[in-house]
């Protein structure tokens, strides 16, 4: 199963049509964000190299840094085991976080 061809469809999203994508950085291994995917913006990330995530408050597709110039170009994009998560491998230009901070993962519980 390990180099089985990667097929779009093979992704189990979930009842929204949403997968959930944890953004790392591909040098440091630091856990930038998480955002969510649909089919049509996983297409859209692999076919500009950049990271492209449904918004599910607006209901819209949105380019990471679009308007904030903090883009992430995609290194490599991976899925787990059961197919319902991607880790998405980014060259981080800028910060990652809407908030100001390099991570999103900035406050600790412990």
């Amino acid at each position: 199963m390990k180099n089985q061809k990667f097929k779009l469809n093979d992704l189990r999203f979930d009842e929204k049509g949403l997968i959930p994508a944890i953004i790392q950085d591909y040098k440091t291994k630091d856990v930038l964000m998480v955002a969510y995917m649909n089919k049509e913006s996983v297409r859209r990330t692999l076919k500009v190299g950049k990271t492209c995530f449904w918004s599910r408050s607006r209901k819209e597709y949105w380019v990471k840094g679009a308007t904030s110039g903090n883009l992430q170009f995609v290194k490599s994009i991976a899925y787990d085991c059961d197919m319902d998560a991607l880790l998405i491998k980014v060259r981080q230009v800028g910060v990652a976080c809407h908030t100001g901070n390099r991570s999103c993962f900035y406050r600790k519980i412990k």
